[in-house]
């Protein structure tokens, strides 16, 4: 009898019914987007932000110190180097691929043709290098520099044309009048090069008065064969709380327990720790105004993706109040024969909840797929890519349903068990 009941209550009210599941399913599909992008909006916002600059730079443990004593910035300390061949060790940490790029950096001092004097500095480009786990990398400053607007030519290809070309930023292109394909001579502490200019860069900043070239070039010119000054990484982080704030300051400090979960948690400190662990005597630290930037945005983010998603079931939890309650005013009559013939209010109540549940079961499961495409179109649109939906999804969005539902079930409810059949059956308000 009481399956009979509900199935009767779905072909009579089948419109209400197919209003309340479209509502449910709406709710269901906007949570389940918002989640789904929620849940893998870290790596894809790290990985946007990762175009914008390095967030750690690595210098000689000395460099720091004097850096620190006397206010200077990190690579403007000379007379400290840190080891070239130690650069692939850096893939071999525990977070290794959390490491998008990095690229080493050396300056020097040059003379051009014309007698101006000029900062060199030496890099990758797109080097290719084999790592000691086995692997190949192909890393450099074309990926970590991709806000340089290349004024003339190209970028510096160093696997196609190898250490004898270079890159010249705008200030000193307009100042020597030196453009693409012209060849240059700079004349270092220790020998000379003829270079000819790959490309004319605008970076928008004191490196449009540089002149980069390969780092090969750069150490031979200056006699520092084998010697790097700095290491710009760019790593995938996980945005800093007070565990990762406290180990900053001193690891030694932390308990095993939590020594375990920051080493082991994709905290900035904790990769400068591992950088710190195999390369000698380094000084890995994270460059704030990025690393900030990005646990902000990604915050900042998160929460707007919280706030749509309470939104959405704040307006499906009304649409089934609406809905419900009507459905109930008009099946007053059937509530108080109900009442009257001996039914109690729990099991009216249990009736009326079991044909909204079922309701909502079909509308959550369309609006859970719905959902699926619609973080797909998200990611694709934002991101160039797509979204991982996560396992723990299915749990929190049917919870949500059946709390969403329940909720917008409760002014129906007092309704239905306030209804007197005397009143009802009689016609009487």
């Amino acid at each position: 009898m009481f399956i009979r009941m509900i199935a009767k209550a779905f072909l009579r009210q089948w419109k209400k019914m197919v209003m309340i599941a479209f509502t449910i399913a709406l709710g269901a599909s906007l949570a389940t987007a918002m989640l789904s992008v929620m849940m893998d909006v870290g790596d894809k916002v790290n990985h946007e932000l990762k175009a914008y600059g390095a967030n750690i730079s690595v210098v000689p443990k000395n460099a720091s110190v004097i850096s620190e004593l006397y206010d200077i910035e990190d690579g403007d300390v000379s007379g400290e180097y840190l080891a070239e061949d130690e650069l692939g060790k850096i893939k071999t940490i525990f977070w290794a691929f959390n490491i998008v790029d990095y690229a080493p950096f050396i300056s020097t001092e040059a003379v051009l043709d014309e007698g101006s004097t000029v900062t060199v500095k030496g890099t990758w480009f797109d080097h290719h290098m084999a790592l000691p786990t086995g692997e190949e990398l192909d890393a450099g400053v074309i990926s970590m520099r991709s806000w340089w607007e290349i004024i003339d030519g190209d970028w510096l290809d160093e696997q196609k044309l190898g250490s004898d070309f270079c890159m010249v930023g705008t200030g000193i292109a307009q100042k020597e009048g030196i453009s693409a394909g012209q060849t240059i001579r700079l004349k270092g502490p220790k020998a000379e090069k003829d270079l000819t200019v790959a490309g004319v860069f605008d970076a928008g900043s004191d490196e449009d008065n540089e002149i980069y070239v390969p780092l090969d070039t750069a150490q031979e010119i200056s006699g520092l064969e084998g010697k790097v000054s700095s290491i710009e990484v760019s790593a995938l982080t996980t945005p800093d709380n007070e565990l990762a704030r406290k180990a900053a300051e001193d690891p030694g400090s932390l308990s095993v327990s939590q020594y375990e979960t920051w080493y082991c948690t994709a905290y900035v400190s904790s990769i400068c720790y591992q950088i710190e662990e195999v390369i000698t005597d380094s000084v890995a630290s994270a460059v704030r105004q990025v690393a900030d930037s990005e646990g902000q945005i990604l915050n900042k983010t998160q929460m707007l993706m919280i706030l749509i998603t309470i939104l959405s079931l704040i307006g499906a939890a009304l649409g089934i109040c609406n809905l419900v309650t009507a459905s109930v005013m008009e099946r007053s009559q059937e509530i108080g024969l109900m009442k009257a013939v001996g039914a109690h209010n729990p099991a009216i109540t249990g009736l009326v909840l079991t044909e909204i549940m079922c309701t909502a079961v079909i509308g959550g499961v369309i609006g859970f797929f719905a959902g699926i495409g619609f973080a797909q179109i998200i990611g694709h649109t934002v991101f160039q890519s797509a979204i991982e939906i996560r396992a723990m999804v299915v749990p929190i969005v049917i919870v949500l349903v059946i709390v969403v539902t329940l909720i917008g079930c409760i002014p129906a409810i007092k309704m239905l068990q306030s209804l007197r059949p005397t009143e009802v059956l009689h016609g009487r308000a």
